[in-house]
């Protein structure tokens, strides 16, 4: 069996937006020790990963492994009938089924049915990255949005002094430079000079996905390798990375 229980709502908003910007089907794994998830979009550019452990959730049983698979859309407006302080129950049951109990004053009680999937969890890609950036949200996606003005790629190069966005296409080219030192860089690690292109649409759907539940985003990338978005729900330890292939052309 499988409980879980949140003191709010806006870790699972958080989870159902994220995993809804990539797939329609989700696979959840639960274990002793974390609720996992991992799935590639079906173009495999992107790849979410999600590891909530079990020290980040306000009461967490699992008395044995347990894999539970439900349609995304159907999560999601479950998941959009909570209020912010509303807490949450989420119980197996023996039918292949859900339990999901939203209590603040006002209690409701939804059964979700599980379905098959013939997916299996998708593997980690094995990277080392020469790049890492870490910055407030709202700074890269006020960069992503401004380069999304003359591109729908973003280049982006990492030096030991700072990280530089650009973009071109036929309407014109932006160039946006965060110093290591800056406002805007909260933490920043360069072992080696890096360079590579994503699309920007991605970057920006998957941010955006998190609301205002993640704070900072950590960036990184080596040159012509996928770049690895990671946001943290709480600061218990509940986190969800993003892995997104590069662009083959670089602007």
């Amino acid at each position: 069996m499988l409980f879980t229980k949140t003191s709010s709502a806006v870790e699972w908003k958080a989870v159902a937006s994220a995993i809804k910007t990539l797939v329609e089907e989700a696979t959840f794994e639960a274990s002793s020790e974390a609720l996992i998830f991992r799935a590639m979009d079906p173009s495999h550019i992107a790849l979410v990963d999600l590891n909530w452990p079990a020290v980040a959730f306000e009461k967490y049983e699992c008395d044995k492994p347990f894999k539970f698979s439900i349609r995304v859309e159907d999560f999601v407006k479950l998941i959009g009938r909570t209020d912010s302080k509303d807490s949450i129950e989420l119980t197996s049951t023996e039918e292949d089924a859900l339990l999901l109990r939203l209590m603040n004053g006002y209690k409701r009680e939804f059964r979700i049915h599980l379905i098959e999937s013939t997916s299996g969890t998708a593997p980690l890609p094995k990277l080392e990255f020469d790049a890492s950036i870490s910055m407030s949200k709202s700074v890269f996606e006020k960069v992503l949005g401004d380069i999304s003005v003359v591109a729908d790629q973003v280049a982006i190069s990492a030096l030991k002094e700072g990280v530089s966005f650009g973009g071109k296409s036929d309407i014109g080219a932006a160039t946006i430079q965060l110093d290591k030192n800056g406002a805007d860089v909260l933490e920043m690690d360069v072992k080696a000079e890096a360079k590579a292109s994503y699309n920007i649409d991605y970057f920006l759907s998957i941010s955006k996905a998190l609301g205002s539940t993640a704070e900072t985003v950590l960036l990184q990338f080596s040159s012509k390798k996928p770049a690895k978005l990671t946001f943290k729900l709480n600061e218990q330890g509940a986190v969800v990375s993003y892995f997104l292939a590069p662009r083959i052309s670089e602007n």
